[in-house]
This record gives structure tokens, sequence and C-alpha cells, in this order.
């Protein structure tokens, strides 16, 4: 695991696009949000999709693996979070044997 310092993306984002799913789903059971946490670990929530992740760091970017749920079924997957010149990241994120989405968010 890489170290977290100077990584411009620790702190909690709030999910608001994504090119499989409309804002009404991402917001289903809570605002969706994505929150990377210093200690190499983070979590995101969209929709009935709740899952932790274990993260890699670089400046503008980081690089995870995930576990989590989906209405009551475990999923897991890969994923990452880039920072953008307009300071929104995008996250690209992959299902195992599944969908790879792109999401849109903005620091809280």
């Amino acid at each position: 695991m890489s170290v977290a310092a100077g990584c411009q993306l620790i702190g909690r984002w709030r999910i608001v696009e994504a090119d499989l799913w409309d804002r009404d789903y991402l917001d289903l059971i809570e605002p969706a949000y994505l929150t990377i946490n210093k200690n190499g670990r983070g979590e995101f929530a969209f929709g009935a999709v709740n899952a932790t992740m274990e993260l890699e760091y670089a400046q503008t970017i980081v690089f995870f693996t995930w576990s989590g749920f989906d209405e009551g079924d475990e999923i897991f997957g890969s994923g990452s979070a880039e920072l953008d010149d307009d300071g929104i990241i995008e996250i690209e994120l992959s299902f195992h044997n599944g969908d790879d989405a792109i999401l849109k968010a903005h620091r809280q």
C-alpha cells in the first residue's frame, strides 16, 4: 500500500452522476458518496450498493479493490478515482463478472 501523504483525493465526495444509472437510483437509500481515508481504506454507497475499499494512493489518483453488498448479495471488484482539472473526480468502477461504470463526484 502506498502512503496517503500528498494525495489530493482524501475526503468525502458526493457522487452526482453515473453512466449506467440515473440520479434517482444513485440516491435511492441515501445521498450517494465516496470517502477516501488516509488509513488505506475508504467506502462508497449508491443505489442499493454499499462497499468498503482498500486503497493505493498517488497525488491525483487512487486505485482500489472493493467488496460489499448490492440488495443483500455479496459483490466485489476494483476501480480507480482520478481528480480532473475542474476539481471533479471520475470514478471507474468494475464489478467482478459484471458491469463497468463511470461515476462523477464533487468534494463535499
